[in-house]
Parts: structure tokens; sequence; C-alpha cells
């Protein structure tokens, strides 16, 4: 489908701000392009180059601009093409240019320290501060989309994500052409949290790399980083396939191999013994990977997922192990399993209900904290098994008791099969992903009931 030319607004004019300029140029739109560094607009006005895409010619019909007012009034679509970093600020600086309604694509690639916002996320909080942009509709654009090869014309896919499928169309029709195939997404924050964290695991690669290591590490790093990027986001709720797309593991291997990827250069550097601040300096434009570390482990805290390829980087980074310990810390971790816990004790009593003949079995779940196992929780836990064949418990993280604690108490009762953490709104991936049939609201959980069932689940009180 042929998008209607229209008018776009660029903000940022790095190496993909460009690429995406030119890109947009030649599907017939009106783009103009601003930065925050006036010496980079006028070298980019008169040379009609950027410089580290020396082989691309900026069409002539390209504007640029120091003006945020001038790229921001009037604009069909708006895009964010500054490094993570400078997200907020870049919002802040906009905002009285920025009507409402306005069609925003995300470009930028990260997560807001402490806030643990995505860029779309940040973009939203700082527009929305004057309570005059609630009608804002934020599209996410990701996936395994090096600019160098953009500005090429090479063959190149991509994600356009919103929880409005309408937009993300949309924009999907703003930035198809023969060169640039793009699909549509409504998993937002599964897509925003793949394009942050991959660049963490492009930067394990190349510290491999730098390291003299071969193919199989690398194939390694990627295999198991994607599982550590996947734990993750389900335990965020996110969609499972989107991991496996290109949102996901195809950004991710790209990212991870290619002469093209900073993060990779950066890790090589590392791995052949310069600081990181250094290697960042001699990368010469923004490292993703590193600008992402702080996010990821506050995020791998709070979910309590483990992510040892994130932490071991993590810890490389800040100086605290070398390369090497790194290495020798991966390799000798305890033993384990490609398949999860859970979804191990899913299978075998699938399997064994089906061996008594009783086909899937029918799995109940209930949510809280159970601070305290009373004979009146026991009773109640009991009922809800009965609804049943399987009883899976999840477990409200904060507590008066350790979780830990309340959790081996409640895997100690005979009515309970598996417990998991989970906050309230983790609840509708965790009925998808463990197949169940029926929640068991507790007392005082009638509106969480309510609103399960308004989303399709089944839900119950005893």
């Amino acid at each position: 489908m042929k998008a209607t030319a229209s008018r776009v607004g660029v903000l940022g004019a790095g190496t993909w701000g460009i690429a995406l300029a030119r890109l947009l140029h030649r599907n017939g739109h009106e783009v103009t392009v601003w930065s925050a560094i006036a010496r980079e607009i006028d070298e980019l006005q008169a040379t009609r180059r950027h410089p580290n895409l020396p082989d691309m010619a900026i069409p002539e019909a390209i504007r640029f601009t120091k003006s945020l007012e001038e790229v921001c009034r009037g604009k069909a679509l708006l895009l964010f093409a500054v490094p993570s970093v400078y997200v907020r600020a870049t919002a802040n600086q906009a905002r009285p240019y920025i009507p409402d309604g306005q069609i925003i694509v995300d470009v930028a690639k990260g997560i807001e320290p402490d806030s643990l916002l995505t860029m779309s996320g940040v973009i939203w909080d700082e527009l929305n501060r004057d309570g005059r942009h609630a009608g804002l509709r934020l599209v996410a654009l990701s996936g395994p989309t090096h600019a160098e090869e953009v500005a090429m014309d090479l063959p190149t896919s991509i994600v356009s994500a919103c929880t409005d499928m309408a937009v993300a169309e949309t924009v999907q029709d703003a930035f198809m052409n023969s060169c640039m195939r793009t699909y549509t997404n409504t998993d937002v924050l599964g897509v925003e949290l793949c394009g942050a964290l991959k660049n963490i695991i492009a930067l394990a690669s190349g510290i491999a790399a730098g390291m003299g290591y071969g193919d199989n590490t690398r194939a390694a790093l990627i295999t198991r980083g994607m599982a550590e990027i996947s734990r993750l986001g389900l335990a965020m709720g996110c969609a499972e396939q989107t991991f496996n797309g290109l949102a996901g593991i195809g950004d991710l291997i790209v990212t991870a191999t290619s002469q093209h990827s900073r993060n990779n250069r950066c890790g090589k550097l590392i791995g052949q013994g310069v600081s990181p601040d250094e290697a960042v300096r001699q990368v010469g434009m923004v490292v993703e990977g590193v600008n992402a570390l702080p996010a990821a482990m506050q995020l791998a805290r709070r979910y309590q997922v483990s992510m040892p390829i994130v932490t071991g980087v993590d810890a490389v980074v800040r100086g605290t192990i070398s390369p090497a310990d790194m290495a020798l810390m991966l390799m000798t971790r305890d033993k384990t399993s490609e398949v999860s816990p859970s979804e191990m004790a899913v299978r075998f009593e699938s399997a064994l209900l089906r061996s008594r003949g009783q086909g899937e079995g029918r799995r109940v779940l209930v949510w809280g904290g159970f601070d305290s196992l009373t004979s009146e929780t026991i009773a109640f836990l009991g009922r809800a098994k009965a609804q049943g064949d399987y009883l899976a418990v999840a477990l409200r993280e904060e507590g008066r008791c350790p979780f830990r604690q309340r959790r081996a108490d409640l895997e100690a009762l005979r009515a309970v099969d598996l417990v998991l953490p989970a906050r309230e709104g983790d609840l509708p991936s965790i009925m998808a992903a463990h197949r169940i049939s029926l929640l068991v609201a507790q007392p005082g959980q009638e509106a969480l009931a309510q609103r399960l069932r308004d989303d399709g689940f089944a839900a119950a009180q005893l």
C-alpha cells in the first residue's frame, strides 16, 4: 500500500535519523531534520553528507533546521531519533510545539534508570506533565536495521509497534517500500525491551571476540542472551512471540555480529584490554549498551529474574571484574536446564494426567501475599485445588515476611503444585503462559476477578 505523502519532522541528526529521513523522502514525504547541535546542522546543510554515512548523498529537498518549533509544527509524524540519554530533555523542550493527538515514532533504544521507563514511556511521561497531551499516539520502530545498510537501500525489515493497530499501520505505510519491509506488533513494551537489552548482549559478544573466542562462543551468547531477555520480558507481561521476531532475536543477531554495530565494536575493544571509558571514546558514537546497564540491573532485581550475562557485562563495565573473570564466571555457574522449572512442571503434570486418561487437566490459579498460613488460608487453598487438577500460586513479592520464606511455606503444602512471583498486572500473562483454566479469587478480590473476566479470562470466588 502506497502511503499518502505527508510532512515529517525528525528530531536527531545522527546516522539513524539521517538514514530514515532519506528513506521517508524517497517515499514521497516532505522531511525536516533538527539537531540540538547547531554546528551539525550547518555541516549537513553545507555538505549534504553525514560523516558516518560518507557514501550516502542527502537529497536537496530534505530541510534542516535549528528550530524545535519548526520541526514539530504541522507534522503528520514526528520521529524521535536522539540518543536515549537525551530523549527526556528533548521531549521537555519540544512539549510546547507538539499538539495533542500527534503520532510520535520513537527509534531510540534504551531504558531510563530509576523510572525504568522505555523511551516511548519517557516521551509520554515528559509530554504529559502539562496535562494537555493525553491523546498522543506513540509508536516504537525497531528491528535489525543498521543505518549504514538502510542508507545503501539494502533489503531491511523493521517492526512498527503500537497498542493502536490503526496507528501502527499508518507508520507501517509511511516507511514501507521495496527496500524496507515493515511489520506491525501491539506489544510495545516487548519490542522496546528487546531493543534496549540486545545492546548489552552485543557488548558481551564483542568482549568475547576481543578475547579471541570464536563462533561457538558468540552463538552461545546470542542464544542464552535472548533467553535472559525473554525471561525478563515474560515476567513483565510481554508477548513471547515478540522475542522470537524481528525486534527480538533478529535485532540481537545483527547487533551482536555486524561490523556496523558500535556495541559490538566497543565490546571487542574491552575484550582486548581497553578500559570501558576509553573504548566508548574510541567508538566515537553513543554506545547504548553501556547506557542500558543500570536499568537492566534494576529490572532484574525488581522482577527477580536471573540474568548472568547482563550481570557479567555490568561488572566488567564497572571495572569490578576482568573479561577473563566474566568468562570463567559464566562457564562455571551451577548446572541448570535449558527448560525452565515451571515449564518442566507443566509438561510433567500434563504427561501424568494424560497417562491416567484424564486429558490435559484443569489448572487453577490463586493470587495473594499469603503472609501467614492460617487454617482458613490452608482450607481456601484446598478448596481452590478441588476446582481442578493442578494449583498454582501467584505470590505477591511484597509482604510482611520475606518472599523466600512465604514461597517455601506454600510449596510445603500438598495442595500447591507451583509457586511463582507475580504482581497483579502479571496475572493475564501467567494464565496464558501456564494454561490456567480458572483464577479463584480470595475474599476482597472481587474487583480483580471482574477485571480478569473483562479481559476474557475465567475467574470465580468460592
